[in-house]
């Protein structure tokens, strides 16, 4: 569902990613693991129009970022590291506001909202200002704003920041749920052990070159786990 084809994007005489290819089929989870600028941020951004390849494709289903950007976008939903929430809505409607970008009707977008909040655990402070959330709860409804157009694919940056223990057990399993629904999951995370955990495939970036790929099965197979793989990368 989602394929970059020799994809790779400079700044200046910096090369952030180079050459960089990779396919997630529908249902699969993938995590991108790698140091401090590797090249996880400038892949994310261009996977969601945010940047422009300077050569290569990127495509969800039938549609090209750069040449049918609204159409791709509508296909997938996207959970930055560093969300910018609107505090002064309410979460309610803050998701009929994202909902009413994508075009969702008024009837299906309240419908979704409800579903949504109840589904992340918010539902009780749905109707209150943002301003008043704490960070695990802003997670939350950023996740559920992600949602709420009812994409194919689901694009995360650092999934877990500021959750506690019971945040991170419920996303892992709605991402899992929504996984087996057949939602195609590209993840960018520090973590290796969620990494391990949850995705089917992790692929290593480092200096902008994908290293390698490796299905979950192989994981615990590598030298000193994924920490030491990790760790000879940098």
């Amino acid at each position: 569902m989602i394929s970059l084809n020799n994809v790779s994007k400079a700044f200046g005489g910096l090369t952030a990613v180079r050459d960089l290819s990779l396919s997630i089929a529908p249902g699969e989870i993938f995590g991108l693991v790698g140091p401090n600028g590797a090249g996880k941020t400038t892949t994310l951004r261009m996977m969601t129009g945010l940047l422009i390849p300077d050569t290569g494709q990127i495509r969800f289903g039938e549609y090209d970022i750069v040449r049918e950007p609204l159409r791709a976008k509508a296909s997938f939903g996207y959970v930055p590291d560093r969300p910018f929430l609107y505090e002064k809505l309410t979460a309610r409607e803050l998701l009929s506001f994202v909902a009413s970008l994508y075009g969702v009707g008024r009837g299906p977008a309240i419908e979704a909202s409800g579903r949504l909040l109840h589904l992340f655990g918010i539902s009780d402070v749905g109707d209150e200002l943002i301003e008043g959330f704490s960070q695990g709860m802003r997670q939350r409804l950023l996740f559920a704003s992600a949602l709420v157009h009812d994409p194919r694919a689901l694009l995360i940056d650092e999934p877990f920041i500021g959750l506690d223990p019971f945040g991170i057990r419920t996303l892992k399993e709605i991402i899992r749920d929504l996984s087996s629904k057949g939602m195609s999951i590209f993840l960018a995370t520090h973590s290796l052990h969620i990494a391990e955990e949850i995705c089917h495939r992790v692929g290593f970036i480092n200096k902008g070159v994908l290293v390698t790929i490796k299905a979950r099965e192989e994981l615990r197979e590598i030298e000193g786990g994924l920490e030491g793989f990790f760790l000879r990368m940098g």
